[in-house]
C-alpha cells in the first residue's frame, strides 16, 4: 500500500513516516502542497493523509482542486481545528474521514485501515496460495496459521510473486516493477538474489511443500509444486 502524507510540521511527518513503515506501509512525504500536488501527478497512492495547516496553499484547497481534477483517492485528514464547523468544511470539501491532532497513532491505523478496506471493495483485500496467506490492509502474512515477520521490501516482492502465481518472473521484471529502477546502471541481481533467499527461508523454511521455485537462467516462481 502507497501512502501519500502531506504534512509541513518535520517532526510529525518523520514520526508518520516511521510508524508507517513499521507497519509495512511504503511512505512518501510532501511538506507543502505543490510537491503534493507534484506526486500526485506523477505517483499512485492508495490513501492521502493531509494536513489542513499547510504553508501556502491549505489543505481544504489541496482538497478541493484535486477532487475537483477527478481523483478520488481516499483522503484523511490530519487537523489541529476540531470544531464541528471544521470537520463539516472537511467532509464537505470531499475528505473520506478525519483525525484531530494529537491523535493515538492506532487511532490512525484504525481509520487507515478502514478506508483502505472501503476504497478497494473492488479488489481482492487478501492474497493467498495453498497455506500461505496475505492480507493487503493489515499487512499480515501467515503460513499455516503461523504469522510471518516480513520487512517492507520482502512484503512488496510477496506482493508480486502472488500476483503472478505460477508465472516465471525475471529479475528485470523485479527491479522494475519492486524495486522501481528503471534506470539503474548496474543490475540489481545480486539484491534480487538476497531478498529471494531471505524471502524463501521465511516462507518455505520447515515446510514440506515448497512455493517459491528458482526456473535457472529465467527467474522466479510462486506456485505449488516444483514448476
Amino acid at each position: 500500500m502507497h501512502i501519500l502524507v502531506v504534512e509541513d510540521e518535520q517532526k510529525v511527518a518523520n514520526a508518520l513516516k516511521e510508524g508507517l513503515q513499521e507497519e509495512r506501509y511504503e511512505v512518501v512525504v510532501a511538506p507543502t502542497g505543490e510537491d503534493a500536488f507534484f506526486r500526485l501527478a506523477t505517483e499512485k497512492f492508495d490513501i492521502i493523509l493531509l494536513d489542513l495547516m499547510l504553508p501556502g496553499r491549505d489543505g481544504l484547497q489541496i482538497l478541493t482542486t484535486i477532487r475537483k481534477r477527478g481523483l478520488d483517492t481516499p483522503v484523511l485528514l490530519l487537523t489541529a481545528r476540531g470544531t464541528l464547523e471544521d470537520r463539516v468544511n472537511g467532509l464537505n470539501s470531499g475528505a473520506d474521514d478525519y483525525v484531530v491532532k494529537p491523535f493515538a497513532f492506532e487511532e490512525l491505523l484504525a481509520r487507515i485501515r478502514a478506508l483502505l478496506r472501503r476504497g478497494r471493495t473492488g479488489e481482492a483485500l487478501r492474497l493467498g496460495l495453498a497455506d500461505l496467506n496475505m492480507d493487503l490492509v493489515t499487512r499480515k502474512v501467515t503460513r499455516g496459521g503461523q504469522t510471518i515477520d516480513l520487512t517492507t521490501r520482502e512484503f512488496e516482492l510477496l506482493e508480486y510473486l502472488l500476483r503472478h502465481e505460477g508465472q516465471v518472473v525475471s529479475r528485470d521484471v523485479l527491479a522494475r516493477d519492486v524495486w522501481k529502477e528503471t534506470t539503474r546502471g548496474t543490475p540489481l541481481n545480486n539484491v534480487i538474489d538476497v531478498h529471494i533467499a531471505r524471502l524463501r527461508r521465511k516462507v518455505d523454511l520447515d515446510q514440506s511443500a515448497k512455493l517459491i521455485h528458482t526456473v535457472r537462467g529465467v527467474g522466479f516462481m510462486l506456485r505449488e509444486g516444483a514448476p
